[in-house]
């Protein structure tokens, strides 16, 4: 990574995380990253928005954390939001059932695919792994992603109390592990995807849940409609 693919971390969770830049497993990852790059792979989403999870939800004023796996593949999809994409991009079938559960559990229609207000609220779209490459899923697991972003969850499950966290899929609840259950709150159900979706997705209320577990501990509820 050149000075140029430097990225910018807000401020407290650059705290939070700056020792992480240094361990092995996060040089390793910026090697293979710029070599990547050197090889002329399409990284997706551009190195400006690897961290937009964290820069647009502060440490300190995180309410709720979904977790994703990957980002999208596709080209102009992926901004650093899990489930979320560029404005003038089609919604996605994942987002598509996330919304249609939003209808059903608190009556809100929402009709546009970037979630950056969520995020601006206090909801860390945080997928596992921040980049990906052109038409390849995964392309990017295994490099050293995941031990940054389990980081970052161990840090919000030691430091904060009271946090939502919601789990969709397998790979997000083994992620969840970590989360202690006495501190914060758990959601989990089957992925959104629509292999899944039906095995109990539908119908989880994970929005209601959510938003009556913060009234419940005195902090403003997530305005979920976009």
């Amino acid at each position: 990574m050149t000075e140029s693919d430097r990225i910018k971390l807000e401020d407290r969770w650059k705290q939070v995380l700056l020792a992480e830049f240094n361990e092995p497993y996060m040089v390793e990852l910026r090697r293979f990253l710029l070599q990547r790059k050197k090889q002329g792979a399409a990284i997706f989403p551009p190195s400006s928005q690897w961290f937009n999870a964290f820069n647009h939800t502060p440490f300190d004023r995180v309410k709720v954390v979904i977790i994703g796996q990957d980002p999208y593949h596709g080209a102009g999809q992926a901004h650093g939001l899990c489930f979320s994409v560029q404005p003038e991009i089609k919604i996605p079938p994942s987002l598509l059932n996330i919304y249609k559960e939003l209808a059903s559990d608190l009556n809100i229609q929402n009709r546009r695919g970037t979630l950056t207000p969520w995020a601006d609220q206090g909801v860390l779209l945080l997928n596992a792994v921040l980049t990906v490459e052109a038409g390849q899923a995964g392309a990017h697991q295994g490099k050293g992603w995941e031990e940054f972003t389990d980081a970052a969850i161990d840090h919000l499950n030691r430091e904060r109390e009271h946090l939502v966290f919601i789990l969709w899929g397998a790979y997000a609840q083994k992620k969840g592990k970590r989360i202690d259950r006495s501190r914060h709150l758990v959601i989990s159900s089957p992925h959104p995807s629509p292999l899944s979706a039906h095995r109990g997705f539908f119908g989880s209320h994970p929005f209601s849940q959510t938003n009556h577990y913060l009234v419940e501990h005195a902090i403003e509820p997530i305005k979920w409609q976009l």
